[in-house]
């Protein structure tokens, strides 16, 4: 069963559908900070008190500062020199400036630049009880070198210089101003001056440092470049030289538009095509007049016809000849002599012109033989200028190669000779890269310690602290606290809670008028519900009895047990004031002490008693002997008398005597109270249960834990089943508010806390 009572902070709790829920029980939260915010203030506060302390006696230290502007790189020259187009400002660049800055160079040479090796106000500049307890250790570790060593004064001064950069280094802080190339240098120490004159000289040194840098890298880089610049000219030299001896060898002769045997090859491509086109041309001519031929038009016209003055001239006769044959055709007939001889004269016009045809086709002919030779001759000439261009520009592969040699090293010279140059120049006049643009001012208020921040932060550490502990406090806090707890944790019916009481001195006593001895003794403790029957205390025992009357049942009285888990819950001053409580109220009740192991009843109100229930178990002594009468409430009380252990109490509690004993109480009382031992440390109750109707359970408030509480009552499921109810006893009312939760009984206590009154 979960507790109803949460810690504070993320509760998980799986829903129907699966997905895991986060809620924070906000009551559970406000109740632990009410319970524990005392300790956690207190805590707080002592810390707090501390850093007061702290601020008050701690050496107040001032700090200095100086701001230097980071321009560029050191390596400069080096970083084009190399062709690195990247940046020289990067973040990179600027936290290697950074720990340029804090290296032993620029740190030793502040040291020997001041005579910090032997300045002691800078010495106290790293004061502090655990730097001191340091330097001590190093002393005693280099003893026994001081006495190997015969260099004693250089040790000596090495050692000094090596002490001041410590100092130096442990009390400088170097920090980037945001994303800027700026950097603050910072000195601090218990001297105004001294932090001022440190930071400076911090800031000049490196800013020395830039320049012999810079200064010593561009002198490295002139005479690596004049060797380099020697080796580069007679490269190029050489592979000037190999391109022109190459050429000559293969003639690879050049103009402006490249390899001569190239520009051949070209020319003769485009008069190879001119020559194919005027072949096709020819042919066509040629093919078209013998066609002409071929059909006997002897009077077909071609160009070539048309630029002959013989066919033209025949032409014309034809034609005449032609008009007046067909003039006179019609006028003298076909058969006219002349008309005959007309007709003649045309047909032999047809064959001189067909006779010219065929000549102009012999032309023709000519023409195509002509552009047909003149057409292989050139593909022969550029068969043979492909041949000659593969070859040379196989060859030009590696011509190309070596000018491209040539020109490389003929361009690295060009570059390394300008680079030289610039090297001289700035060789001869070095410009820093960085400057300082802050110079640093004696400081007019410490910077440490920060007072308000100081006590602040022990402030805040002590409330994380008491936090902390309230946490585990709360973590440990495994007892039963509310009447929720109760019916989460054990499943019992809370029936309420008994007030933590002081028990007084014996208040009154009650004389046993057949011995006349005083037996019956009645203390404030143990008579508080009979003294305020108004009281929270009397409410929650008649809580129980109604509890208990709800379950009875038949005639005869109610055996109701009380018990506890642990000795010392208080369950015998329950016991007590339940029946002194249920008797007052006109009840029948009769209280048996069945611990033997413990009688605490016995003890609270019949110390005195010389017999009791073990003597009727045992020997048989009748129960109105042993029985003694509160005349006040009319409560009957059966003592233990107990002058040795009795080792089988168990099966004393459980026997048939026992069963008989409760029967005759059971014929004569209303209620029999027993007064039984604790479940957990004896088996006394598990014994006894089959002859008890009821149980009242009694939990200390804020002393038993709730596991075991849980565990002994799984192990009893009996006495667990007849249990009528839980009663928190001994509760410290103060405390109980802290624990109470929106909507539980205590909540509501103010509301109610007027119908109760502890007045007698």
């Amino acid at each position: 069963m979960l507790s109803s009572n949460r810690k504070p902070g993320p509760q998980f709790v799986w829903e129907d559908n699966g997905p895991l829920v986060t809620a924070i029980d906000l009551d559970s939260t406000i109740a632990i900070i009410r319970r524990q915010w005392r300790l956690v203030a207190g805590i707080a506060l002592m810390s707090a008190l501390l850093g007061c302390v702290y601020v008050i006696t701690a050496v107040p230290l001032y700090t200095a500062t100086a701001s230097v502007l980071i321009g560029g790189s050191t390596e400069g020259l080096v970083s084009r020199l190399s062709m690195d187009q990247a940046a020289a400002d990067d973040d990179a660049t600027i936290l290697s400036q950074i720990e340029i800055l804090k290296s032993d160079t620029i740190g030793l040479a502040v040291v020997s630049k001041l005579a910090l090796a032997t300045n002691g106000e800078f010495k106290a500049s790293s004061g502090g009880a655990l730097n001191t307890l340091k330097r001590a250790l190093n002393v005693l570790l280099d003893l026994p070198s001081l006495f190997v060593s015969s260099d004693l004064a250089n040790n000596d001064q090495e050692v000094a210089a090596r002490d001041a950069l410590g100092v130096l280094q442990s009390n400088m802080a170097i920090a980037r101003v945001g994303k800027s190339y700026v950097l603050d240098v910072s000195f601090t120490s218990p001297s105004r001056e001294m932090s001022a004159t440190v930071a400076n000289a911090i800031a000049d040194v490196y800013i020395t440092d830039k320049l012999e840098a810079k200064y010593e890298a561009t002198r490295r880089a002139s005479e690596w470049l004049q060797t380099r610049i020697d080796e580069l000219k007679q490269k190029a030299l050489e592979s000037d030289l190999a391109v022109q001896n190459y050429r000559a060898e293969n003639n690879l002769l050049a103009t402006g538009l490249g390899l001569i045997a190239d520009q051949q090859l070209a020319q003769l491509n485009t008069a190879l095509i001119v020559a194919q086109a005027d072949t096709s041309k020819a042919k066509a001519k040629y093919d078209h007049i013998q066609e002409i031929l071929k059909s006997g038009q002897s009077e077909a016209i071609v160009p070539e016809v048309l630029e002959s003055s013989i066919s033209n001239e025949l032409r014309q006769k034809y034609l005449a000849a032609s008009k007046l044959e067909a003039d006179i055709s019609s006028r003298l007939g076909e058969n006219h002599i002349r008309a005959i001889r007309l007709r003649e004269e045309m047909n032999e016009y047809r064959r001189l012109m067909y006779d010219e045809l065929n000549r102009i086709s012999e032309s023709y002919k000519n023409q195509l033989d002509v552009a047909q030779t003149r057409e292989k001759a050139l593909l022969d000439s550029v068969e043979t200028a492909k041949n000659q261009s593969a070859s040379a520009g196989q060859s030009s592969v590696q011509l190309r190669e070596l000018e491209r040699s040539s020109e490389t090293y003929r361009n690295l010279y060009q570059t390394f000779l300008q680079r030289y140059q610039e090297a001289i120049q700035q060789q001869s006049f070095p410009i820093a890269e960085a400057r300082i643009i802050t110079r640093p001012v004696k400081p007019l208020r410490p910077s440490y310690p920060r007072k308000l921040m100081v006590v602040a932060l022990f402030g805040i550490f002590g409330t994380a602290a008491g936090s902390m502990v309230a946490g585990v406090r709360e973590i440990r806090d495994r007892f039963f606290r509310t009447g929720e707890q109760i019916r989460d944790e054990v499943g019992l019916e809370y029936l309420g809670s008994l007030p933590l009481v002081d028990d007084k001195p014996l208040a009154s006593a009650t004389t046993d008028r057949a011995n006349n001895q005083n037996l019956f003794t009645t203390s404030t403790l143990a008579s508080y519900a009979v003294d305020h029957p108004l009281s929270v205390f009397a409410e929650t025992l008649r809580s129980a009895k109604m509890s208990v009357d709800m379950r009875k049942t038949g005639e005869g009285g109610r055996v109701v047990g009380v018990v506890s888990t642990l000795p010392g819950e208080g369950k015998s001053t329950v016991a007590i004031n339940l029946a002194q409580l249920t008797a007052s109220q006109g009840a029948r009740v009769i209280l048996i002490d069945c611990d033997f192991r413990n009688p605490g009843s016995t003890r609270a109100v019949a110390s005195h008693a010389e017999k009791g229930l073990l003597e009727v178990l045992i020997s048989g002594t009748r129960l109105q002997d042993v029985t003694l009468l509160n005349e006040k409430t009319g409560l009957a009380f059966v003592p233990a008398v107990v002058r040795h252990r009795v080792p089988n109490s168990s099966e004393l509690l459980s026997s048939h005597m026992m069963r008989n004993v409760l029967q005759l109480a059971r014929s004569k009382f209303d209620y029999v109270i027993l007064d039984l031992p604790p479940l957990a440390p004896v088996v006394d109750g598990r014994g006894i249960e089959p002859l008890v109707d009821d149980f009242v359970f009694v939990i200390e408030w804020g002393r038993v834990s709730r596991r075991i509480v849980s565990t002994t009552l799984s192990r009893d499921e009996e006495i667990q089943a007849k249990c009528v109810g839980a009663i928190l006893n001994k509760v410290d009312t103060k405390k109980m508010k802290l624990y109470e939760t929106h909507g539980s009984e205590s909540y509501y206590m103010s509301r109610y806390i007027s119908y109760y009154s502890d007045a007698a």
